[in-house]
């Protein structure tokens, strides 16, 4: 934050303070905690800056403890609008604490980066990015094509869903044993997403379950699920209904409608019974591993989530041997 003279540049203090994070659990609270103080009543308004970057750093690698949860997330809201005390910064606070507050939501679902091997820089910097330049993981729909609108004008989809489908496709994942089911190494997994998030895609990828394990993590991390929660009930009431599940998809928002027709016409190369039989994902294997990527059961009663996974599985069944995709043909 720079209020103390440090041989270390404020990159290498944040990425000493993420690895000991994200290695020792215990070490978590007391950070965030340390976060608060140095954010509270801080009349400068770089240091405060800082503050405030370092936390929604940390909340891209850790989250903290579910004691500690309600309090870093109340301290967080409290600062969610802008008052006076907050407007001593060349960015507002109230811009950090939203970005706090997603990255708290999704830590807390997901839990820390995965893998075995520490937060490198890379890593770190494009964390910081991100902060004032969305990821495309964890953004809504809009948001993604709003990034890309600068880049692919002209394109109707979010680019990282079709270059990561692509991907599979080019490496012989319809002829891969497992595909979607087996996970991609997650530390190739996590160096393919901040290429992703760099807008390039490196060449020299071999194993297609890595792009195949970061096109699922996509869908699933969307801000908010790919079919809205007000079409949830719809879903799950007509799951076994080819007419009733076809006409919920038609009445999506476009964007949703479109990438969920995509995605859907996408599995339907990998249900086709010439490649299933290659990878034993057939039309109900591709709709359990997928569902949970596309309906989110927001009840929190075990019975409940239970019945509608079923369910959510049925719907997406229903829609891969069903939902007409010929509309998409060359739509990008």
């Amino acid at each position: 934050m720079g209020d103390r003279k440090t041989k270390l540049t404020q990159m290498a203090a944040a990425q000493e303070v993420i690895n000991k994070g994200w290695s020792i659990i215990n070490l978590r609270d007391e950070i965030y905690m340390q976060l608060c103080k140095q954010t509270t009543e801080n009349r400068k308004g770089d240091s405060l800056q800082k503050g405030w970057e370092l936390m929604a750093i940390c909340l891209n690698f850790f989250p903290p403890t579910v004691k500690f949860h309600s309090y870093l997330e109340s301290y967080i809201a409290r600062h969610s609008e802008d008052s006076p005390e907050n407007m001593n910064t060349v960015v507002p606070i109230s811009h950090f604490a939203i970005q706090c507050q997603r990255r708290l939501d999704k830590m807390m679902q997901s839990g820390p980066k995965k893998g075995q091997r520490k937060p490198n820089m890379d890593e770190i910097e494009q964390a910081k990015k991100s902060v004032f330049n969305p990821s495309m993981f964890g953004s809504t729909l809009e948001d993604i094509m709003i990034l890309q609108k600068d880049r692919f004008s002209e394109r109707r989809l979010p680019w990282i869903q079709t270059t990561l489908s692509e991907e599979v496709l080019r490496l012989n994942g319809a002829q891969t044993e497992g595909i979607f089911r087996v996970p991609g190494d997650i530390d190739e997994v996590n160096a393919l997403k901040l290429k992703c998030d760099q807008w390039s895609l490196p060449t020299d990828c071999p194993d297609p379950h890595i792009p195949a394990s970061l096109l699922k993590l996509w869908y699933r991390e969307l801000h908010d699920p790919l079919i809205p929660a007000e079409f949830y009930h719809d879903c799950i009431e007509n799951y076994q209904s080819p007419d009733a599940a076809i006409e919920v998809v038609s009445r999506l928002p476009d964007i949703n409608r479109l990438v969920l027709a995509y995605l859907i016409r996408f599995l339907q190369v990998f249900a086709a019974e010439e490649n299933s039989k290659v990878t034993k994902m057939d039309v109900n294997n591709l709709a359990m591993v997928m569902a949970p990527n596309c309906l989110r059961c927001e009840s929190t009663e075990p019975h409940i989530i239970f019945e509608n996974t079923r369910k959510e599985m049925g719907f997406i069944r229903t829609l891969i041997q069903n939902l007409d995709t010929s509309f998409m043909e060359g739509i990008v």
